[in-house]
């Protein structure tokens, strides 16, 4: 039998005989992962951020906890704070001496400068402000300091706030960050201001030459504008601008090469690229900006300079990632990871150094701290050693073709004990965005749990649609200006291919995602009813017309998805909405959302309940978690939803009952018993 139910055993219990097993739905949510890594100015250290899921039933509710790892030369950990500790922004200082982190400690009004020294010794307090220090960047020699801050907070506001003056003016009392600049070397280190009044800083750092500032900034602190209307700029210690490098739409990071020559950064290849995902470089001899992998059939992650000449970087491509060294001079590359290795998600490097800090998962754990060097590629951390008991289901990428021929990828689980010729259950995972893409490394989320839905006896299915990411800027353009089009029968062609490869029961198949995939999702249950038999729809669009009126991404919306505004043909839009077949629909459907969702509204899943509620003739249940936004960020909330999307498909996909499962859900039990 195939079902199994979600009591006390079959979610909380951890095997301790050393077996093969099954992966609970607990440690789904509660898995470790490493967030970041940074190497050392010196090469000697790698910084590695931890995070920490908290406990649902035993830890109150939160988002997780944070703890940082130092790892030397010969390998050997210390760890510098723990999940008790309150920090962030950590960075490694000048001459690799300091820590350096943000926190609140002891009787700080607010978030302060701090730093450790490395080879021993207690915390000190760096630098004070009047208002919360965010992002910061201290000099190579040591002299000066920047930071970005939204400044004191008003008095006088607070106080009326207390009377009960909390009237918010929507999209125009806004706070901008400010950057600010100190000068380390006198007597009186005052912080200045070097921005404008209003000018939104996103990101700054040191020139190399240590007295110029890359900044990006935004015309307002509006999501949209950060998305959008973003530019990099070099300014002066005093603020005054030097030089502005235009670029059009997205942005993702940049920086100077070690001479200061070239500025390198990720940027749109256009104002309707609907992702930052090209490799830019700025030489200020020629005061030329261009494309130094024109070619590129794949998505730049991230990268850094290794030397004046060289950056080594990281690329997405289909399924898999890769790291290349290009030499500028002659613009040749050279490969230094190779695809299947892992997928790594960010990198680190120093001009100098030889080696490379990454970040990267595969199939069989989340992400994990690598160091690469001229000997290989080493795996430093392994935050969950239980995973060597669970029984790893076969997951691989595969391709298929689209009805109007066009070749796609996505990447397949099988069921853990999946037999050749026999067809299964099948729940199939659509990504968001849609620029966005799946990589063949860890699947697993509170969302989509892949070990323990396929050691119940689950098929998965993540397609890259066309419009994902990870295969050029043409095609994450294809999806644009047609709304649940030839995206989403991609998604139903992809359906057919898995019964033709016997794999998948045609009558047992379900669809579930977040965002654009909540969109799918419920354009599944609706004008796509008979080909699934359960839906989950999480933070998702059922209404393309009221969708434009009330997320905070209206300009990206226009730019990159729509090309349209809804004025312009609302026949279309409505007819592009899951609402306008909501009679129609015979698929179960189960919506979540965040009552917080600034993105997607959550009146957009109360728009599809209602209207098939009205209607009557489906199972439909909406869940809405408090406190939570685009997505579940606190454990006790994500494990909620995983148990309510794995029920909900084991009930119509396994039982293929006719009426929805209760909706109540045994975590009173689980507390007692945890207790």
């Amino acid at each position: 039998m195939l079902f199994r139910t979600l009591g006390t055993v079959s979610l909380l219990t951890l095997a301790v005989t050393g077996q093969a097993r099954e992966m609970t739905l607990m440690e789904t949510v509660t898995a470790q992962s490493v967030a970041s890594v940074d190497l050392s100015p010196n090469g000697q250290y790698t910084a590695v951020l931890k995070y920490i899921p908290r406990t649902p039933y035993k830890d109150d509710d939160g988002s997780g906890f944070t703890e940082l790892v130092l790892i030397d030369a010969q390998g050997n950990e210390t760890v510098y704070f723990n999940r008790d500790d309150e920090f962030s922004q950590v960075s490694f200082g000048p001459n690799s001496e300091y820590l350096y982190f943000t926190a609140k400690r002891d009787d700080d009004k607010y978030n302060e400068l701090y730093r450790l020294p490395i080879n021993g010794g207690a915390v000190q307090s760096f630098y004070e402000f009047e208002g919360h220090i965010g992002a910061y960047d201290i000099s190579d020699e040591g002299q000066s300091l920047i930071f970005t801050s939204r400044g004191k907070p008003d008095a006088d506001e607070q106080k009326l706030a207390k009377k009960g003056f909390k009237a918010e003016v929507y999209e125009e009392d806004l706070d901008y960050t400010h950057l600010y600049h100190v000068d380390l070397s006198a007597e009186q280190k005052q912080a200045t201001q070097v921005s404008a009044d209003d000018q939104h800083i996103l990101s700054a750092e040191f020139h190399p030459d240590n007295t110029h500032i890359l900044v990006r900034t935004a015309p307002t602190p509006l999501i949209d504008d950060n998305y959008m209307s973003s530019q990099y700029q070099l300014i002066n210690k005093a603020g005054e601008l030097q030089q502005a490098f235009e670029t059009a739409g997205k942005l993702g990071q940049a920086s100077f090469s070690p001479d200061g020559r070239y500025l390198a950064m990720i940027s749109a290849a256009n104002y309707n690229d609907p992702s930052a995902g090209t490799l830019l470089v700025w030489d200020s001899q020629t005061e030329e900006l261009r494309n130094v992998l024109p070619d590129y059939q794949g998505s730049i992650r991230d990268f850094a300079w290794r030397t004046d000449q060289e950056l080594v970087w990281l690329g997405h491509r289909g399924t898999e990632s890769e790291v290349q060294a290009l030499t500028l001079k002659f613009l040749e590359n050279r490969m230094l990871v190779e695809p299947g290795e892992a997928i790594f998600s960010s990198l680190d490097g120093e001009s100098g150094i030889g080696q490379i800090a990454l970040r990267g998962n595969r199939p069989e754990h989340p992400n994990e701290a690598f160091l690469l060097d001229d000997s290989g590629l080493e795996r430093l951390t392994v935050s969950n050693p239980w995973l060597d008991e669970i029984t790893m289901p076969r997951q691989e990428s595969i391709t298929y073709e689209a009805r109007d021929g066009l070749q796609l990828e996505g990447i397949l689980v099988y069921p853990t004990d999946y037999q050749e010729g026999q067809s299964y259950p099948t729940v199939m995972v659509i990504h968001g965005g849609p620029e966005s893409h799946y990589s063949n490394g860890w699947l697993d989320r509170y969302s989509a749990p892949v070990k323990h839905a396929a050691a119940n006896g689950y098929a998965l299915f993540f397609p890259n649609y066309r419009g994902s990411t990870g295969r050029g800027v043409e095609f994450s353009m294809l999806s644009q200006n047609d709304y649940a089009g030839k995206e989403f029968d991609d998604i139903v062609d992809a359906k057919q291919h898995l019964v033709e490869m016997g794999i998948t029961d045609p009558e047992r198949v379900g669809i579930t995602g977040g965002s654009y995939g909540g969109y799918a999702s419920a354009w599944g249950a609706t004008k796509q009813t008979e080909h699934f038999a359960a839906s989950v729809m999480f933070v998702g669009i059922s209404d393309n017309i009221s969708k434009f009126g009330t997320t905070d991404i209206a300009k990206e919306m226009h730019a990159v998805h729509a090309r349209s505004y809804p004025w312009e043909k609302w026949q279309w839009y409505l007819e592009r909405s899951p609402i306008y077949y909501a009679e129609q629909a015979r698929t179960p459907i189960l919506i979540m959302h965040g009552k917080e969702d600034t993105r997607v509204h959550p009146s957009q899943s109360m728009e599809l309940y209602r209207y098939l509620k009205t209607h009557g003739n489906v199972p439909v249940r909406l869940v809405l978690y408090p406190g939570e936004g685009h997505g579940n960020r606190k454990m006790a909330a994500q494990l909620d939803y995983g148990m309510r999307m794995m029920r909900w498909m084991d009930t119509f996909l396994v039982e293929k009952a006719e009426t929805k499962p209760p909706f109540e859900l045994p975590h009173v039990e689980h507390m007692q018993a945890d207790d």
